[in-house]
């Protein structure tokens, strides 16, 4: 059993890319959807299905946090119930795993082909998108990944020695467009030329994010806002109001 988590950039579209050229099996790929991708990645999804479809490999599988009564639960509406920031603004990583990293792990164990290779005593094959210039996250992870009980996890674009400029090449001559950066529309680790490029371009979505660091604004101590140590309404959009009385 052979599983990939597709997080819709470089390195996970050339990893699948990448899969198929060595012919290397393929049985569940799993997108974690937060629910505030940049419009981009869901653009890019249906993209990829197509050509996974077109090379028989199976479709992209979307899943995502619930609540204990099965409903939904964006991290966008998660931060604006608890008056906070993603956690990543605080220097923790609370967000990825409660929207990426625990919507999968759910999926797969009620997903009866994980749950007949655990029965057999075997463990499911996790391929992970690590480029060949990033060994130092790998090796962070080592000895977590030989603990793991569940699954076997596999870096192969270290072990083709595919760094960033290779996945790049290699998605290029499958004949499908860059990916573009990953990540939630208002993540805090995005770069000021980011910023920039939605506050032009999606002003909805940057007026959404706005909202958010309005909201936490209260409860605020530690840090300024979406920027750590700035907010992003004071630096790249005071001209954005979100109460409708500005």
């Amino acid at each position: 059993m052979n599983m990939v988590s597709y997080g819709g950039g470089v390195n996970s579209t050339a990893l699948l890319i990448g899969l198929h050229q060595h012919r290397i099996p393929v049985d569940l790929i799993l997108f974690a959807d937060t629910g505030a991708e940049h419009p981009h990645t869901y653009a890019y999804l249906d993209i990829m299905d197509r050509w996974l479809k077109g090379h028989g490999m199976p479709p992209i599988t979307r899943v995502y946090k619930t609540t204990r009564d099965s409903k939904r639960l964006t991290l966008e509406q998660e931060c604006l119930q608890s008056g906070t920031l993603p956690s990543i603004a605080y220097g923790f990583k609370r967000c990825s795993l409660k929207h990426k990293i625990g919507p999968q792990e759910k999926f797969c164990n009620h997903y009866l082909p994980c749950q007949k290779v655990w029965a057999a005593g075997k463990r499911v094959v996790k391929f992970i998108g690590y480029d060949a210039g990033e060994g130092y996250r790998s090796d962070k992870v080592l000895l977590g990944d030989l603990a793991d009980p569940k699954y076997s996890k596999w870096y192969p674009l270290m072990e083709w020695g595919w760094d960033r400029a290779a996945c790049m090449q290699a998605i290029e001559n499958a004949g499908l467009p860059q990916p573009g950066k990953s990540s939630c529309f208002f993540c805090p680790s995005m770069r000021a030329e980011e910023i920039i490029h939605l506050r032009d371009h999606h002003p909805d979505l940057f007026r959404r994010a706005i909202a958010l660091e309005d909201n936490a604004r209260p409860n605020l101590k530690t840090v300024q806002g979406l920027g750590r140590n700035y907010s992003w309404k004071e630096r790249y959009g005071k001209e954005f109001c979100t109460h409708g009385n500005c």
